[in-house]
This record gives structure tokens, sequence and C-alpha cells, in this order.
């Protein structure tokens, strides 16, 4: 029984990440589909420049209140680092390949930070730190968030989770975001890539 609900765990947070905020919100709000205005990214910042600022900074909490919340209850299941890690990996296939949407989702960033903010709070917030410095000196937000997913490791590693599990957590997550941004860094190398307005 025990192990039914483990598996049936893992199974709701692909679901809890399938749920696309940036559909809803932008069809609430703006009455579009995300998928066709702007860069067609069903994501926080697509919604921030093509529906507006607040539908923006509530598709960004709401995707990152899905992580947060699917890894935080996790350990009242088991407290263990594979678990979690497998409840981290399922919530963010279920945001960057939403059933709900013909498996096109977003890039992670936000559905990351959640996750990281519910295992390892203090890099976390130096992420969004790089982000913040990142974006405000280049005004990119693709570059940012790499910049942000980037640092993941090298802030677990400095500030106390130099563990080989945390350190193989935090690489894991960041490779599934910058492979999401994969397109993203093909602009930017040939120097077509939007700036954030």
């Amino acid at each position: 029984m025990t192990i039914l609900i483990k598996i049936l765990y893992v199974a709701l947070a692909y679901l809890c990440g399938a749920i696309s905020f940036a559909y809803i919100i932008a069809k609430r709000f703006g009455k579009v589909d995300i998928r066709s205005v702007g860069s067609g990214n069903p994501g926080a910042a697509n919604v921030f420049r093509t529906v507006g600022k607040g539908p923006g900074i509530l598709t960004f909490v709401a995707d990152a209140l899905k992580g947060f919340i699917s890894v935080y209850f996790a350990i009242f299941i088991e407290n263990s680092f594979f678990y979690s890690l497998a409840v981290s990996a399922s919530v963010m296939l279920g945001h960057m390949f939403t059933i709900f949407l013909k498996f096109k989702g977003g890039r992670g960033v936000a559905t990351g930070l959640g996750i990281f903010l519910a295992l390892m709070p203090v890099p976390s917030l130096m992420a969004v730190f790089v982000f913040s410095l990142v974006l405000l000196l280049s005004g990119y937000v693709s570059l940012s968030s790499i910049c942000a997913a980037l640092s993941l490791p090298i802030a677990s590693y400095f500030l106390g989770y130099a563990t080989v599990k945390s350190m193989t957590f935090t690489f894991i997550i960041t490779f599934f975001v910058i492979c999401r941004h994969k397109t993203n860094i093909k602009k930017l190398i040939k120097g077509c890539e939007n700036k954030f307005k």
C-alpha cells in the first residue's frame, strides 16, 4: 500500500506540473492562446510580454508554487533524496511536456525555482539574485534563466549543500532547464534573441 501511495504521488506531481497556468491566465486576462502570440512559449515571460505585468507575475508565482508544493509535501510520504528526485523530475516533466497542451510546455525556470526553494532555499535565493542581475545588465530573460540555473550547483557547493546527492540533484535540474533553452541559446549566439521589455 505504501509503494502504491508513493507511485500515485509521483503521478500526481506530473499532473500538478502539467497544469499550464500560462495558458489559463492568458485566456482569462488576455483572451488569447499563449501558444499563438509572442514567442509561442507557454511560460511566465511570454505572458508578461503579451498579456501584461500582473498576469505575468501571477503565472510565475503559480508555476513556482506547483514545484514547491509538490516537492515540499513529498517529504511527508518519504523523506529521502531519491524520492524527492523522482517527484522533482515528475513535476518538471509535467511542466515542460504537459499532457494538456499536446506535450508543449514551459521551460521550467519558475517551477525549478519552486522545487529548490522547498529543498535548498539559500542557493535558490542566490539564483534569483543572479537572474535579476543578468536581466538588469543584459535584458535577456533566456540568458538570465540559463545563468541562474548554472549558478545553482555553484551556490549549493559553497553554501553547505556539497554532498554527492545534492550536487547530483542540482545538476539534473540545471540540465533540464538548459536543454529547454536550446533554441534561445542558438538565437543568443546569432544575436537575434529578443530582449525583455
